[in-house]
């Protein structure tokens, strides 16, 4: 799968509980092959071997609120994800009937998700150029569009460490570098015809790493992510890269 997300991030000159306020709003386009459809479904309304390029579900982040120390950085935050991406569901015969699933090219997954998020940061040396961060997110998912499936709540943990070099004398373009990773696992049952028993629950882990420009004076940010997963349980195992291009005001 490889997506790219455009962001808008605007930062409050105000504050709020003595922390910074900000929001956040990424639309995203993705190209989705047959692996990417098989794991939106879970399994189900995958055939052929299709690619489809169109925009996807749309990440807002309404609430943002960040702490700062001398050597620490400290967030809480509560985000979405709008059903805006291209879905559609097909009917496959079964024995004794039929069933309706998510159709194979599908870019979004045809549902709401609640987000809930705190995360970390931890920097040895006061400039700063070092970052080693801990965010931990739960999910909450709304049934699915056609289908009478609701998926289950999710738990992410997301870890990566961060180095700035700048490129040029002023310091105003920096180079970031640095490993990353994911684990993900579902905390709770699946619901609906197409529901998974307890012992069914998805888990996945990936590792990977992240290369990103950023223009201090125009505060624009361009990075590059790629991961690999080496380790999935009741769910497709792959990779994937992704685009990012933020812009703060």
């Amino acid at each position: 799968m490889y997506v790219f997300a455009p962001a808008l991030i605007w930062v409050s000159p105000w504050k709020v509980l003595g922390a910074k306020y900000g929001a956040y709003v990424a639309p995203t386009f993705a190209n989705a092959s047959i692996q990417n459809s098989v794991y939106n479904s879970r399994g189900l309304g995958a055939t052929g071997s299709e690619a489809t390029f169109a925009p996807g579900d749309m990440f807002v982040q309404p609430l943002w609120l960040g702490w700062t120390l001398p050597h620490w950085d400290f967030s809480a935050g509560y985000g979405f994800y709008a059903p805006v991406g291209k879905f559609s569901s097909v009917t496959v015969p079964l024995p004794g009937g039929s069933e309706t699933v998510p159709a194979s090219d599908n870019i979004g997954l045809g549902f709401w998700t609640q987000q809930f998020q705190g995360g970390a940061a931890w920097y040895p040396w006061t400039n700063r150029a070092t970052a080693v961060t801990l965010v931990l997110t739960y999910e909450y998912n709304t049934p699915q569009r056609d289908t009478d499936v609701k998926y289950g709540q999710n738990f992410w943990l997301n870890w990566g460490i961060s180095q700035y070099l700048p490129l040029t004398k002023d310091d105003k373009l920096l180079l970031e570098v640095g490993p990353a990773g994911y684990y993900e696992w579902q905390v709770s049952d699946t619901e609906g015809s197409l529901s998974q028993s307890p012992s069914s629950r998805t888990r996945v882990g990936g590792i990977g790493g992240q290369l990103g420009l950023t223009y201090v004076p125009w505060d624009l940010v361009l990075n590059f992510r790629g991961f690999y997963e080496y380790y999935a349980d009741e769910r497709v195992q792959g990779s994937s890269f992704s685009i990012n291009l933020l812009k703060k005001f």
